[in-house]
């Protein structure tokens, strides 16, 4: 399945603990690779979180930003009276001590232990993570697909232009070898000394087995067939199609470098336009 690896999508769900949000922003890259920013209170979930992205995207730079919110947090807060009575005494004792001494009250709370906040179920905070996670993803997986469809579709006109240039260079290449003999014969008529006719054979035989181009005709076509393949599984397939451009240039280059006719020359150059084409579009597949 044709997959952009360049996205963006949110989701965001609120309960009794509060508010809580995931952003999600992938562009391409070679491998998988994850960023998260998680609250500190969801800090020790970050493995997991990870495992569950993996699960899911198999190639690209993921940003992961999770942001939580509590709207109850004051009701959830405890004074520690026990801790709160010994500060007390304290005070009372250091202040016939020290009469100019002053101690307000929100320094009391500051101090360590004062306040007391309810921890929070380890096990709800994960199942409220993975909740909006899953969702976040849903919708960037569909975009991905939606743009990997547009993908797709440029992939498979750029494969087609490349079967037509492959189908007429066939159809030229007897009409260049006839070109080719007629070249060399009239180079050895210009010599002085007649040439001997097994040695113009083998002459013209050497110069066609060295622009013989039937062989990188057959692997484009080949190439050819297996995008088209490779375009309809229903799996990532960023690495594959990597591959195939590889091979697609390679031959391209082969075909350019064998050319002996000007209208060879230029589909070796055309062929080489639409693969660099068709390889700035791979880039961005997952």
């Amino acid at each position: 399945m044709i997959r952009s690896m360049t996205a963006y999508a949110s989701a965001e769900s609120g309960g009794p603990a509060g508010a809580l949000s995931c952003e999600l922003r992938t562009v391409n890259h070679r491998y998988l690779e994850l960023s998260p920013r998680l609250p500190d209170e969801l800090r020790s979930l970050e493995s997991a979180l990870r495992e569950r992205i993996a699960a899911k995207l198999s190639r690209g730079k993921v940003d992961v930003t999770v942001r939580a919110r509590s709207d109850v947090q004051r009701e959830s807060l405890q004074v520690n009276n026990a801790l709160l009575h010994q500060l007390s005494e304290l005070n009372l004792d250091l202040v016939s001590r020290f009469p100019g001494m002053q101690v307000q009250f929100t320094e009391l709370l500051r101090f360590p232990g004062v306040l007391q906040q309810d921890a929070a179920d380890p096990e709800a905070q994960q199942a409220a993570l993975f909740e909006v996670l899953d969702r976040a993803l849903d919708a960037l997986t569909a975009t991905r697909e939606r743009e990997g469809a547009k993908l797709g579709q440029i992939l498979r006109e750029r494969l087609d232009a490349i079967e037509r240039i492959v189908l007429q260079v066939r159809e030229w290449m007897p009409e260049i070898r006839v070109a080719l003999r007629a070249r060399l014969e009239a180079r050895l008529a210009d010599l002085r000394q007649p040439a001997d006719p097994g040695r113009l054979e083998q002459e013209l035989v050497l110069q066609i087995t060295r622009s013989d181009v039937d062989e990188e005709l057959d692997r484009l076509a080949t190439h050819i067939a297996e995008t088209r393949r490779v375009l309809g599984l229903k799996e990532p397939v960023g690495r594959r199609l990597d591959f195939l451009m590889q091979e697609f240039n390679r031959e391209a280059n082969t075909l350019g470098s064998k050319s002996v006719d000007a209208r060879s020359t230029n589909a070796a150059v055309e062929l080489k336009v639409l693969i660099e084409q068709m390889r700035e579009q791979v880039q961005n597949i997952e």
